[in-house]
């Protein structure tokens, strides 16, 4: 009875940070592996590895930065805008490492899928890499998964 007269409230949800290279490259990690709509243990793990090798943190550190980016993905700007902070942030070449990394994302489960790999070329894009190193990308990682 009291319940309805005093309904309990839910706490404000914490505000979502604002969106730095660190937290771009999550959420754009976390976008290519939702892409297919299917989310598996082994995509979690490849990001978790990406971010911990990436930024030098520990497996944890990069577990709670994985869930941070998932949070950010859900409710933040699209690609465009993740892709231009990593522009501004992030020189040529290094750019050029992060498709690799998101490669190795999308075909961490095994499989490839076209709605992963739309959103890769995408993001590849939006990071201004040219079409030679999009495709030189896209042919070294299902080199490499030819070759697992």
């Amino acid at each position: 009875m009291l319940e309805r007269l005093f309904p309990r409230r839910t706490p404000d949800p914490k505000p979502l940070p604002q969106p730095n290279a660190q937290l771009a490259l999550g959420a754009l990690l976390v976008r290519v592996a939702l892409a297919n709509r299917e989310y598996v243990v082994s995509e979690v793990a490849q990001i978790d590895r990406i971010l911990a090798a990436t930024f030098d943190l520990k497996p944890l550190e990069a577990a709670k930065l994985r869930a941070t980016c998932e949070a950010l993905e859900r409710h933040a700007p699209g690609t465009p805008e993740f892709a231009v902070i990593l522009r501004d942030e992030i020189d040529y070449a290094h750019r050029k490492a992060l498709a690799d990394a998101m490669w190795s994302v999308a075909l961490a489960d095994g499989k490839r899928d076209d709605a992963e790999e739309t959103q890769l070329f995408a993001i590849e894009t939006a990071l201004g890499l040219s079409e030679a190193d999009i495709t030189c990308a896209r042919q070294k990682a299902l080199s490499r998964k030819s070759g697992l």
